[in-house]
């Protein structure tokens, strides 16, 4: 993979721990966290909704979803 793909994988994989982590979050929580743009954010964000980790708990609010995940160490 190229190097641009490598960084966005492994800060959609940080998104992830952060919403695990806080248990709820915002979008401009993520943008914030991460100093991304909002829409950079709701691209990742969308990903990782898509593969159904994460889900709209309230609008522009941010869970995790039971899904197991496996981390590499």
């Amino acid at each position: 993979m190229n190097p641009a793909t490598d960084r966005m994988l492994i800060r959609i994989k940080d998104v992830y721990l952060f919403i695990r982590d806080n248990g709820k979050v915002t979008t401009e929580d993520v943008a914030e966290e991460f100093n991304i743009s909002s829409r950079t954010a709701q691209r990742d964000l969308n990903v990782l909704e898509y593969n159904e980790l994460i889900k709209n708990s309230v609008r522009g609010e941010w869970i995790t979803t039971s899904k197991k995940v496996k981390l590499p160490s």
